[in-house]
């Protein structure tokens, strides 16, 4: 490297984004995805003795794939290559190849290729690289954003392990912007910088697990926020939202708004109107409130205030949360306005609440003795006691007798309301118990 361009090299990591100057060079370093390299985990292990086989990091954007990509180079004893999907096609892979062979038979040097969104090549792009990982003249590091069981070829696959890396947490991505403020070399450290505490949250949130994306809104709110007068720049919440072009909602998941809107929420699918339900939604997601826990609250709904009044509620609200976790954002937002909708708009019966009645019987002292037709084994019944009736023996398949112990016959604890299809319960249950009053002698 002549003196030019080393000069050019340090003038391009001093323009170089906030987040490509930010990223770690070393395990130690690296903040987040400590389930697969935390003190102690196969990848780390493979990493810190360079014995890494090949791998794909599949994870969201902003993770760090292409971040422990380059940690992976730092450590490494073997050359490293790095392709773009994107850009690349199979004759900068054949050119690879050829590099690689030749390093190896004339050096005994190996070559690992990081492949930046690998899903990106086709199945015929995949298959020439494929001899290559399988005689171990490459060691492939593969990264992607999709699902590699379904966009990477199953010979690929196989010959790879793969890592599942995880949205970075909060606390991960409070960490890489403090440390953006304060890294000297790097960083906004030589310069003096105030974020306000409110700033800084809503940059953690609603960066949404994204570290690059947090760092990006970072460097823009810098860089063209004016300095005062003593040369300080001040980020406050309004630069934050402009920044990162999300509006600040009120909603501190810790705190009263996080559960007052909860409550309004419910409220609003109880109460039966599904336009206050959509808003209070809507804040919540805008807020960035885990779709899941939205979703956990619409189950215990449509078993407690919906029920039998409309058994399809649990069905829908069970469908939309299955299809959330199969699609995730932003296209499951449609799954969960039709979970809000379907139960807003659903008939509302808190019957099924009955259960708690019962259990109140029984720790008031309610006996629980079994009546001995109902007990599974015959020797338990004697001459003074009733058999068992079997109720598809009789019309409408019911046959009056006693079910309950004796000092508690005749207790109702469910008491079906008149709302959509509990309706036909309470008909039906009518039916049936007037033929019991009816069988003179009946238990």
């Amino acid at each position: 490297m002549d003196l030019f361009e080393h000069s050019r090299r340090e003038q391009f990591e001093r323009e170089a984004p906030l987040a490509y100057r930010m990223r770690p060079h070393s395990l130690d370093e690296f903040v987040g995805q400590e389930h697969i390299i935390g003190p102690g985990k196969l990848l780390r292990r493979a990493i810190e003795a360079d014995r890494l086989s090949s791998i794909i990091l599949w994870g969201p954007p902003g993770c760090g794939k292409t971040t422990l990509a380059s940690v992976i180079a730092n450590h490494t004893a073997s050359h490293f290559e790095t392709l773009s999907a994107v850009l690349a096609g199979v004759k900068d892979l054949r050119a690879v190849i050829a590099a690689a062979r030749e390093r190896r038979n004339l050096h005994g040097i190996r070559t690992v290729l990081f492949i930046d969104e690998i899903h990106r090549w086709n199945k015929a792009q995949q298959d020439a690289l494929l001899p290559y990982v399988e005689d171990g003249l490459i060691i492939l590091i593969g990264a992607t954003t999709e699902n590699p069981y379904f966009e990477v070829i199953g010979p690929l696959i196989s010959r790879s392990r793969i890592f599942e890396l995880k949205p970075l947490s909060p606390d991960d991505i409070r960490t890489i912007l403090q440390r953006a403020l304060s890294d000297r070399e790097h960083g906004f450290g030589m310069r003096r910088i105030i974020v306000t505490d409110e700033a800084l949250e809503h940059l953690v949130r609603m960066a949404d697990g994204d570290a690059r994306n947090a760092l990006n809104a970072l460097e823009l709110a810098v860089l063209t926020t004016p300095p005062e007068p003593d040369g300080t720049i001040r980020i406050d919440l309004g630069v934050a939202q402009e920044s990162i072009q999300r509006r600040a909602v009120r909603y501190d998941k810790g705190a009263d708004e996080h559960y007052d809107t909860v409550s309004a929420f419910i409220k609003s699918v109880r109460g039966s109107d599904p336009d206050a339900a959509l808003f209070w939604l809507a804040k919540m997601i805008t807020a960035g409130e885990d779709p899941r826990f939205i979703l956990r609250r619409l189950l215990i709904l449509a078993g407690e205030d919906i029920g039998l009044a409309d058994p399809q509620a649990i069905v829908v609200a069970s469908a939309c949360a299955q299809a959330f976790e199969w699609v995730g954002l932003p296209e499951g937002l449609y799954h969960l306005a039709e979970a809000t909708l379907y139960l807003a708009t659903a008939p509302k019966s808190n019957s099924v609440g009955a259960i708690f009645r019962a259990m109140d019987e029984i720790q008031r002292g309610a006996t629980t003795t079994v009546p001995p037709h109902l007990r599974t084994s015959p020797r338990n019944r004697n001459a003074d006691h009733p058999s068992y009736v079997y109720p598809h023996d009789f019309p409408d398949h019911y046959v009056p007798q006693r079910y309950l112990p004796e000092e508690l016959s005749g207790r109702r604890w469910y008491r079906p309301s008149d709302q959509g299809y509990e309706r036909q319960i309470a008909a039906w249950l009518a039916h049936l118990r007037g033929k019991g009053e009816e069988s003179e002698g009946g238990e």
